[in-house]
């Protein structure tokens, strides 16, 4: 069985994206790239039609498991969360580059995930986001075969889960914590479409606040405090709170419920809120802000009711997505801008909330970096893939996952 281990050994020196690209096995794997992406977008559409709603990622990790295996990584597992690791050796363990791209969708189970196909236009649930990023992975994987590529440092391709929604990352965070702990030196994940470069992870803090109060009947218990007027109360006063508009800080009410009935002051009520910033002090800002108005509100709720039935409201952190940075000049970053240069790719580093978020917290160089193609409606049930050019998304991810193999950092 293939294990990591640590050797130290004296650093090698890199090659520039450009001088990689005059190399006979890599030119040889770019051309597989081209050759081989209408295969690869067969397979995207193949795993998106696999379910894959949050915390039920198994059937799809099955498959890329199997996928894994067929392109010949080593030691293939599933960890304990869920995620899908496979190893490509290099010339040496180290550096050790995670290449990743995660296994789940925001769709919930029971979600038709049927693909369309008309012409370059495919139409489906998650189809850039992030079946896109998942086949990349492993176009990168074939060309690199194909080419007989033998990178300077290990690849460790990863198959994650809990990157949507309430996942919390918790795909990422057993990987640096657990599963691969300590044995991570540089991390590249593949997320959506375009060609677009992420080196600023956007933090974000989630809660269920949890409304209650006695209850009682519309009519004969009238006068009582109501826990929906109260989260009413609180819905509004968040409206109100004013952020920065650099760096960018948001908040947002994203799901409300409770009551029983039309006629029946509820017993509970609760609703999910999401704040986000790749400031970490502003932030912890708006969290306060938001805790206060939380209290306010049921503080005014009761005094309106003269504290009968008083209501109540505790606030559950129910997700938190660590934020960071990898700074411009970090050789991951200019790696990534010079292979863009090579390809005649023009691109501005961007901002989002990616599995990249959790290495770049603990100061291991890491990215995002978009698929190719391009589309809309990203987390709706039109979501779409124009596959026009797509093989670009792949040739930039190969010949990225070359160069960050390299050593000399």
């Amino acid at each position: 069985m293939h294990r990591l281990l640590f050797v130290f050994a004296l650093p090698l020196l890199a090659q520039s994206p450009a001088e990689l690209l005059r190399d006979p096995a890599v030119r040889a794997a770019m051309d597989a790239a081209v050759r081989n992406e209408p295969q690869i977008l067969d397979l995207q559409v193949h795993i998106c039609e696999i379910p894959a709603p949050p915390f039920k990622e198994e059937a799809r990790g099955r498959e890329l498991a199997r996928l894994f295996n067929q392109l010949g990584l080593q030691d293939v597992r599933t960890d304990k969360v869920g995620n899908v690791i496979g190893v490509r050796p290099g010339k040496t363990p180290h550096p050790n580059l995670v290449f990743a791209a995660h296994l789940d969708t925001v769709f919930p189970e029971g979600t038709s995930v049927k693909v369309t196909r008309d012409g370059d236009e495919m139409k489906g649930p998650g189809i850039g986001d992030d079946c896109r990023g998942l086949a990349v992975m492993l176009g990168v994987i074939r060309a690199l075969n194909e080419g007989r590529v033998e990178t300077r440092g290990t690849i460790t391709f990863v198959a994650d889960v809990g990157e949507e929604g309430l996942g919390d990352l918790r795909g990422m965070k057993s990987l640096f914590f657990d599963s691969l702990k300590g044995q991570i030196d540089r991390f590249i994940s593949v997320d959506g479409i375009g060609l677009g470069i992420t080196n600023t992870g956007v933090g974000s803090n989630r809660y269920k606040v949890i409304f209650k109060g006695p209850g009682g009947h519309s009519y004969g218990a009238f006068g009582m405090a109501n826990p929906i007027q109260a989260m009413g109360r609180a819905i509004a006063k968040i409206d109100a709170i004013r952020v920065p508009a650099q760096p960018k800080t948001t908040f947002n009410v994203g799901r409300v419920g409770g009551g029983t009935s039309v006629n029946a002051i509820p017993y509970e009520a609760w609703m999910e809120v999401d704040m986000r910033s790749a400031d970490p002090a502003s932030l912890k800002e708006v969290d306060a802000s938001f805790n206060a108005a939380v209290k306010e509100a049921v503080a005014e709720e009761n005094a309106r009711w003269n504290n009968r039935g008083a209501v109540s409201a505790s606030a559950e952190l129910v997700g938190v997505r660590p934020a960071g940075q990898t700074p411009k000049d970090s050789p991951i970053v200019q790696t990534a801008l010079a292979v863009s240069r090579a390809m005649k790719i023009e691109e501005a580093l961007r901002e989002g909330s990616t599995d990249a978020n959790v290495p770049m917290n603990l100061g291991i160089p890491a990215i995002t970096i978009s698929g190719g193609g391009a589309g809309t409606g990203a987390h709706s049930l039109n979501e779409t893939f124009n596959a026009k050019d797509s093989w670009r998304g792949t040739q930039r991810a190969l010949l990225l996952a070359i160069a960050a193999s390299e050593g000399g950092w």
